[in-house]
């Protein structure tokens, strides 16, 4: 009598018993993380009118994104040495804490304090949620999983600031900030029993350095808030404080980044470089293409925000596709292909600055750098999960959201003081900053093929 096999295991999946409660949980963390970063910009002028706080306006927006910026690289070091469960926890507090503070917050003084903390709970939940990916999903999963990420934020910035727009004004700006805790806090007790069943992390000393790090992404945080500051001036004092943070930014962070990325080394250096070169394609772009419908067309601010609508939709269209694909021979198929897209996108986008070209033309280039974003974003999050050792998931992660974020930044303050520049900005700025986002996307084209690191020669 012949032994029968084993019945094979079912093919695993996103939403299988075993992983639902994680990436419900997990996907939902995203989507409040989004909606936050969306309503917020919002509801600002009548936060800011409300507490009679035009003067910290700006702070309001540079105090948290300095602060996330420290927190990435203190969860990078804290998973890697104990493994993702306390950052998710401590950056859920944090948030919520931010909050509640804002929420609550008597004076303009008072609410920045609090978006400060909730920037720092945004920072260490994000690449918390990234080093929870690279453990409790089988490889096959990862891309999927990235394109769910990248879809929780379709839905938010869609609905997300008129829903913000509603409770502004039937509930008051307090609401759009209190509400948030309600499902924070449900999200990541979904995610709590998946933690445990990984197993408990050995503890180990964080890397020798570590303490140095924390200190030049300190640096690197107020670098960019004070970029971000300097973007919103005009004149000598804001040339004169670009200046400045691009200088302190210079300095830290390669210091928070791969060796190796400045020359676009192969591998990790050029995964992460790629990351920065689109999110300043894409940024440099998305900021300039409404000024440039609203002023040379004559669309309204709701028409010229549907443009970008078409953006995030083709986003989630080439996250879903890049997930259901079979993998490409080669790791640099669809960087390649996405920053191609990018590159050709903004590129169209920049043909609307003549007269004769249908508005149309830039619909559809926004279209195609959308697509591109959303095949090329999840891939280079995978890969930066493939070339990362297990005690350093949370470092590399952390590099590539930080690559991410300051390279946003440098180009929208830089994108601002162009915009400045003149007495008005017209034609020929717009024509500029969208051909330096149609050039990140083609020199990250040339660069792709290094994401694949040479086999060692015998």
């Amino acid at each position: 009598m012949t032994a029968t096999a084993a019945p094979a295991a079912p093919p695993a999946h996103l939403y299988s018993p075993r992983l639902r409660a994680m990436t419900v949980g997990s996907v939902a963390l995203v989507s409040l993380l989004a909606f936050e970063a969306l309503a917020v910009g919002t509801a600002m002028p009548t936060v800011a009118r409300s507490l009679d706080g035009l003067t910290l306006y700006a702070l309001a927006f540079g105090g948290p994104f300095a602060s996330g910026v420290v927190a990435m690289v203190v969860s990078g070091i804290w998973c890697d040495a104990r493994g993702p469960r306390a950052p998710m926890w401590h950056g859920v507090a944090w948030f919520v804490a931010g909050l509640v503070v804002a929420g609550a917050a008597p004076t303009m003084g008072l609410l920045v304090v609090g978006r400060v903390v909730q920037g720092f709970g945004s920072g260490l939940l994000s690449v918390a949620l990234y080093v929870i990916v690279g453990q409790a999903y089988p490889e096959e999963l990862r891309r999927r999983v990235f394109a769910a990420f990248a879809a929780a934020w379709v839905v938010p910035s869609l609905v997300g600031p008129a829903l913000a727009g509603l409770i502004v004004e039937h509930l008051g700006w307090r609401w759009v900030f209190l509400a948030v805790p309600a499902v924070a806090v449900p999200a990541v007790l979904l995610i709590q029993p998946g933690l445990r069943a990984l197993g408990a992390e050995v503890p180990v000393r964080p890397p020798a350095g570590a303490l140095a790090r924390i200190g030049w992404a300190c640096g690197a945080g107020a670098s960019a808030a004070l970029l971000h500051h300097g973007g919103q001036q005009r004149g000598v004092l804001g040339g004169a404080l670009v200046a400045v943070a691009l200088a302190g930014l210079l300095v830290c962070a390669p210091r928070l980044l791969p060796a190796g990325f400045l020359r676009a080394g192969r591998g990790l250096p050029t995964v992460i470089g790629l990351r920065g070169l689109a999110s300043a394609a894409f940024a440099g772009a998305e900021v300039v293409i409404p000024l440039m419908l609203s002023r040379e067309r004559g669309f309204s601010p709701t028409a010229a925000g549907l443009v970008l609508t078409v953006g995030a939709l083709s986003w989630s269209v080439g996250s879903w596709l890049q997930g259901r694909i079979a993998a490409p021979r080669s790791a640099a198929t669809l960087p390649r292909t996405g920053l191609g897209c990018i590159a050709l996108g903004t590129a169209t986008v920049a043909s609307a600055v003549l007269p004769g070209v249908p508005v149309a033309v830039t619909v559809l280039g926004w279209a195609v750098a959308g697509l591109g974003m959303g095949l090329l974003y999840p891939s280079l999050s995978v890969l930066t999960l493939e070339l990362s050792a297990p005690g350093e998931q949370g470092r590399n992660s952390s590099a590539l959201q930080l690559g991410d974020s300051l390279a946003a930044a440098t180009v929208l303050a830089l994108t601002g003081a162009v915009l400045a520049a003149g007495p008005a900005p017209g034609p020929a700025s717009y024509a500029a900053t969208l051909a330096v986002a149609a050039g990140c996307g083609l020199l990250g084209v040339l660069l792709a093929a290094r994401v694949v690191v040479r086999p060692a020669t015998a």
